[in-house]
C-alpha cells in the first residue's frame, strides 16, 4: 500500500498533458486559468483550479484537486463551469506566471514542493504563444505532448 509522505497545497491550476501535470503557480489574477482554459483546449485535462494538493508517494510527486473544486474550473464572465478531470498524476513542470519574462534564462530552475525538485520555468501566461511555450517544455523535459 502507497502512503503519502508529505504533501502541499499550492496556489496553482494544474493541467495533464500527455499525461504529466504543469503546475501554473501566481497569484490572483496572474492568469492560472485563462492559461490552463487554453491548454485544455490542445487536448489537456484539467486536474484542479486555483489550488492543487501534491503529493510525495513513493518518491514522486502527484497532483490531485480537492474534493470542494474536483471537476471545476472558474472561467471569468461565465462562472464556474464542469469539466472532465485527471486524478492523482506525475507533476513533470512548475510554471511561474509573470508578465514579463528574461529572453534567455541563465540557468535551469528547481523548486521543492513536498520534498522533491520539480524544473521550473518562467511564463508571460497571456501570450498567445504560452500554451505552445508550456508543451514545448515539456517536451524538452523528454514528455512528448
Amino acid at each position: 500500500m502507497a502512503r503519502a509522505l508529505s504533501s502541499e497545497t499550492l496556489h496553482a491550476t494544474s493541467v495533464a498533458i500527455a499525461g504529466r501535470v504543469v503546475l501554473l503557480c501566481g497569484p490572483s489574477g496572474s492568469g492560472k486559468s485563462d492559461l490552463g482554459l487554453r491548454l485544455i483546449d490542445r487536448g489537456g485535462i484539467l486536474v484542479s483550479d486555483d489550488y492543487t494538493l501534491v503529493k510525495r508517494i513513493d518518491g514522486r510527486l502527484v497532483a490531485t484537486a480537492p474534493d470542494t473544486i474536483r471537476g471545476k474550473m472558474e472561467v471569468r464572465g461565465l462562472g464556474i463551469i464542469a469539466l472532465p478531470v485527471a486524478q492523482d498524476a506525475p507533476v513533470a513542470l512548475l510554471a511561474d506566471l509573470f508578465d514579463i519574462v528574461d529572453r534567455m534564462p541563465l540557468e535551469p530552475l528547481f523548486r521543492a514542493v513536498a520534498g522533491i525538485d520539480v524544473p521550473v520555468i518562467k511564463i508571460a501566461p497571456f501570450e498567445a504563444s504560452a500554451p505552445i511555450k508550456v508543451e514545448l517544455a515539456l517536451k524538452s523535459l523528454g514528455f512528448a505532448p
